[in-house]
């Protein structure tokens, strides 16, 4: 209970601290701090990674069409050749834990066909993917829940 003539009276209410009656500090946390504070930091953190995805599959587009267009032919910059350029053994070493963990015919099939795919069409849905997944949620009109 926080009298008004403690000197630290303002500084608990300013922090949402509670004196219990021993003295002792209730480092409890306020209503406005709980889970949708949280919740909307996670939302805004997947926005910014979304949007970032989104750019960096625009930058890979617009590379993709400038050698296209210097060379007179169509280059497309797979997935799976952008992570051989920036770190081979990444890539190696992911097929192996791949390989060992989880049942063959995840690879070949399907990892296989994600990394064929061109790395600007991959990055962009992973960013619209992120994106809507961080969107603010409208509000339900005409009842409650």
């Amino acid at each position: 209970m926080i009298l008004k003539d403690e000197p630290d009276a303002q500084l608990a209410r300013a922090l949402r601290l509670n004196l219990g009656e021993g003295g002792g500090i209730d480092w409890t946390v306020g209503a406005d701090l709980s889970g949708a504070w949280n919740c909307n930091m996670i939302r805004a953190l997947l926005r910014l990674i979304g949007v970032i995805f989104l750019a960096a599959g625009f930058v890979l587009l617009v590379y993709d069409g400038a050698k296209s267009i210097a060379d007179s032919r169509l280059y497309v910059y797979k997935l799976g050749q952008l992570w051989t350029d920036i770190h081979a053994a990444s890539l190696q070493s992911a097929e192996a834990k791949v390989q060992a963990s989880l049942p063959s015919a995840v690879w070949d099939p399907v990892i296989t066909m994600v990394l064929e795919q061109p790395a600007w069409l991959v990055f962009g849905i992973v960013g619209v993917v992120l994106i809507l997944l961080g969107r603010k949620r409208k509000p339900l009109i005409g009842y409650a829940r």
